[in-house]
């Protein structure tokens, strides 16, 4: 990559792809937090054997949504941007409108799928048969979610999250409300159901089925929400149609084609994350089987680790992921610039802000562990939080193998994540069934082997970029002060929380000053070490604004 026009560079400069990002970013997170709200009543309802039930569902549940669905954001999305950078308008509506077609076929067939064979994917391969229940309810989702996913990935080709971050709220609102109702209906049915057929667990699976009716619905209504944004912006994509001088316009079958061979790689490397997941959980429900515990107890550590642990670790990681969405479009458009410098400083910030956000969640995780889950779950038990403490690790790990995996996405190295991916399953596999079997470290092994898959695709991912773009980290800026700065939010906040439970208790206000206390602390502290530039600062929403803020309380650092 050489240097190319000033005008060039200075298009692919202004972009707001930070700025974006966190306003998807903020809503994925306020959608992570009615989540674990919302768990905590519905853990309750299901109890740790429904939440198994649910989870384990859920993970193949998820698996099919990624094969339907999952890739098809970031795929539409890196199509949109490369025609519009290209100058090509018709073909960015094409691509929509071949992905649309492409979506509901796929997602059909998926759904089908999962329907038809909930009952031998129970038995046979999770060894849960009651969790069919479940999983015949979530179906229907899937084709709902690949149809959603190609309009969020068009918006999000158009340089806009807007559509996706309403969408994701209204849809996480929606299955909130219904699967706590639908839990509780359907619990009392499986209860009397189960008292009929001699069956205890009856009562957990069908509460399991009930709860997932929310995502259903709540899909199918933001679906509805994001048709609404479509129709609205159809006079702007007729327009782009007939008004395109490019004088370029591909077929369909050509689209279709660029279209799977952007989408498979990218799907092959989210499919080996969530595969990684469902075979932990397999492999756990056997080796537990094997080791002489019952059902009703290996499904109860499993509902910790699927209903609290996951839960709580996903809120942080919600951040990352939602810079993914924006960096890919943004850093393509960099790429085609041929600025090497340009490339390397979207990279950077990229990286810089994923550590800031989510080393200090990970340093919260690891000293306050029993008091969230005792402020969430009401649960002091030690399981919960020693797995909580194994998560602060893992939330940082895989923020970077997941920020790092859409940064290749963005350099046009669409299957370096997935050859990656298969060499850290590998070892990841390894790991965990000498963890299962010679350590017996039990439900732990799950977040242990989560640690060892996401620090080798860390490891991998970023030699690659390496060497692709000759990119290098500032291992000061992007790890160490970040570090500093939680290791100092997280000696106060711990202190804080100490003191007023020794001297006020409760389960509430001990907790909630001192997680108040560590966002002041670290807010304070990263700034005043100079982690973030002035730049990084004026890149968010309302940048100019909290740049004054931060210069009049003399938060940044002097030169």
């Amino acid at each position: 990559m050489t240097d190319s026009r000033k005008t060039g560079m200075r298009s692919a400069q202004n972009d707001d792809f930070i700025a974006q990002g966190a306003i998807l970013a903020v809503a994925t997170v306020l959608t992570k937090v009615i989540g674990v709200i919302y768990r905590i009543p519905l853990a309750n309802i299901l109890g740790d054997a429904g939440n198994g039930f649910y989870g384990y569902a859920y993970q193949i549940y998820a698996m099919a949504l990624m094969v339907s669905s999952l890739s098809l954001p970031t795929a539409v999305s890196k199509l949109v941007s490369a025609r519009l950078a290209a100058g090509q308008m018709r073909n960015s509506v094409r691509v929509f409108r071949c992905s649309m077609l492409f979506a509901a076929v796929v997602g059909t067939a998926i759904t089908a799928a999962v329907f038809f064979g909930a009952d031998a994917i129970s038995v046979y391969a999770m060894k849960s048969p009651l969790s069919v229940y479940a999983l015949q309810m979530l179906a229907p989702g899937l084709f709902l979610v690949a149809v959603m996913a190609v309009i969020r990935g068009y918006f999000q080709g158009l340089g806009s999250m807007m559509p996706t971050a309403v969408s994701q709220i209204i849809e996480q609102l929606i299955r909130a409300v219904i699967s706590i109702a639908g839990a509780g209906i359907f619990v009392d049915m499986g209860t009397r159901a189960g008292e009929k057929a001699g069956e205890e667990l009856l009562g957990p699976a069908y509460g399991a089925a009930g709860a997932t009716l929310g995502t259903v619905l709540g899909a199918l209504i933001a679906l509805a929400f994001l048709l609404f944004v479509v129709w609205a912006y159809r006079g702007q994509m007729n327009r782009q149609y007939r008004t395109d001088r490019s004088g370029k316009e591909d077929s369909y079958r050509h689209i279709l084609k660029v279209l799977v061979l952007t989408a498979v790689p990218i799907l092959f490397s989210t499919a080996i994350y969530n595969i990684n997941q469902i075979l932990d959980l397999t492999i756990f429900n056997h080796i537990m089987d094997a080791q002489g515990y019952v059902e009703e107890e290996y499904m109860a550590l499993q509902g910790i680790y699927s209903g609290k642990y996951d839960t709580l670790v996903n809120v942080p990681l919600s951040i990352p992921w939602a810079l993914c969405s924006s960096v890919v479009p943004s850093l393509t458009a960099a790429v085609a610039t041929r600025s090497r410098k340009l490339v390397h400083q979207k990279i950077d910030q990229t990286l810089r802000l994923t550590m800031v956000i989510t080393i200090p969640c990970g340093v919260g995780f690891l000293v306050l562990a029993s008091p969230l889950m005792v402020l969430l779950y009401n649960d002091a038990g030690k399981t919960p939080a020693y797995l909580l403490m194994l998560g602060s690790v893992v939330v940082v790990l895989y923020a970077w193998a997941s920020i790092s995996n859409s940064i290749l996405h963005g350099l046009n190295h669409i299957s370096s994540p997935a050859k990656n991916a298969c060499i850290a399953l590998a070892v990841h596999l390894i790991a965990f069934v000498l963890m299962m079997t010679a350590f017996k470290m039990n439900v732990y092994a799950l977040a242990a082997g989560n640690i060892v898959f996401a620090a080798c695709m860390c490891w991998l991912n970023q030699r690659k970029v390496h060497k692709v773009c000759g990119f290098r980290m500032n291992i000061m800026d992007t790890f160490i002060k970040p570090l500093i700065a939680s290791a100092v939010m997280g000696i106060v906040s711990y202190a804080v929380h100490l003191a007023l439970d020794l001297f006020v208790g409760g389960r509430w206000i001990p907790t909630m000053i001192a997680i108040f206390t560590a966002m002041l602390v670290y807010v304070a502290v990263v700034l005043k070490i100079g982690t973030l530039s002035e730049e990084d600062i004026e890149a968010l929403p309302m940048g100019a604004r909290l740049l004054r803020l931060c210069r009049k309380l003399r938060l940044m650092p002097t030169d």
